[in-house]
């Protein structure tokens, strides 16, 4: 895999469509495995903070206020990201909100998303769950910083990114993982992913 861009955001409910809007982005540019680059910003959407959300991240009214508008912050963010393609834990929350806000910027949103969540319920069923911090605990992944926070949850979900695909690799010898791949095999059901990535491996000898 040659670059790929693990994206997460803060935001102050769970659906764009029903009126909520992102608070903080964080993107984590991985080329051949390797952290790159990152980008990180809180972004003034113009909406009141629920006090539940700013108890879960810490981000605050106050915060958000002296924030770039969001318009700025995501082309910023587009342009960070460029043409390459986007991992999230729990992509489909991720993916709406990134096409929201870039649509609320005038900007396209054509960027396909792979998803460690759906990924690791195919490679990990013994894990307690797949929350992003589960996860990490059941691979002894280190937190960089506070979960809930864009950059600390990006970075997190990058590492795991990275056990998958060493795990790909050293376990069911695809020597050559890539996004395309991660998008084909989320959406295997569970069973089947051992002939999968088989045919996989195989493919690629």
């Amino acid at each position: 895999m040659s670059r790929i861009a693990v994206l997460d955001f803060e935001t102050t409910g769970l659906s764009p469509d029903q009126g909520d809007r992102a608070t903080e982005v964080a993107i984590v540019l991985l080329e051949n495995g390797v952290v790159r680059d990152r980008y990180q910003s809180l972004l003034n959407a113009g909406v009141r903070i629920p006090a539940f959300i700013t108890e879960l991240t810490g981000i605050t009214d106050a915060m958000v206020r002296a924030a770039p508008p969001a318009k700025v912050v995501m082309a910023q963010a587009a342009a960070f990201v460029g043409s390459t393609p986007l991992v999230a834990h729990n992509a489909s929350f991720d993916q709406r909100f990134w096409t929201s806000e870039l649509r609320r910027a005038g900007l396209p949103a054509p960027h396909p998303f792979a998803c460690t969540l759906l990924t690791s319920r195919r490679l990990y069923p013994a894990a307690p769950n797949h929350r992003l911090d589960t996860l990490a605990s059941f691979h002894g992944l280190r937190r960089t910083g506070t979960a809930h926070r864009a950059l600390a949850d990006a970075e997190l979900a990058a590492a795991l990114l990275h056990r998958i695909l060493d795990d790909l690799r050293s376990q069911y010898r695809v020597s050559a993982p890539d996004h395309g791949l991660l998008m084909r095999m989320q959406s295997v059901p569970r069973a089947g992913v051992p002939r999968f990535l088989a045919r996989e491996a195989r493919a690629e000898a």
